[in-house]
């Protein structure tokens, strides 16, 4: 058995009256992701992750930002095909474990509807997918509430 992990990293910007798109749910808040799908930075990280542990590249070799049938894309799709991807190459997932760093909303109550509909994405049981949030102490773009970025880890197999 062949064991690989990955490493994904991602930031997006805050704007006022977007939607919130986080871990495939849209999360109520007053400012929304900027990005060129719907920006939900936690799908990025992953999709780059699983992306990275196949030596497949990055999300953005596979869905370029310059690509107008991406615009505005939800990125549940992106991670489907992601997942398509590498399960094509001969691997499935092990496990993913992600951060995501915001000053603002409190992500904790949000964090089991997003296991579900990431699980049920990359047709994983949810007890494979962990999501932890945690602020900046105010640091940062993040903690003046600028932006939001992601951590995520993953391990495959093949």
């Amino acid at each position: 058995m062949k064991i690989r992990v990955g490493f994904g990293y991602d930031v997006h910007k805050l704007e006022e009256g977007k939607d919130f798109w986080l871990g495939g749910i849209k999360v109520p808040h007053t400012h929304g992701a900027v990005g060129h799908s719907d920006a939900d930075v936690l799908i990025h990280v992953i999709c780059d992750a699983l992306l990275g542990a196949a030596n497949m590249r990055d999300i953005g070799y596979h869905f370029s930002d310059q690509d107008p049938q991406f615009k505005g894309i939800d990125s549940k799709i992106l991670l489907k095909d992601v997942v398509k991807l590498i399960t094509d190459k001969g691997f499935s997932i092990g496990n993913i474990d992600a951060t995501i760093c915001l000053q603002r909303p409190k992500i904790n109550p949000h964090v089991p509807a997003m296991k579900t509909c990431l699980a049920g994405v990359m047709g994983v049981d949810e007890e494979d997918v962990s999501i932890k949030a945690t602020t900046t102490e105010k640091l940062g773009f993040v903690g003046k509430e600028e932006g939001v970025a992601a951590f995520a880890t993953v391990l495959i197999q093949k």
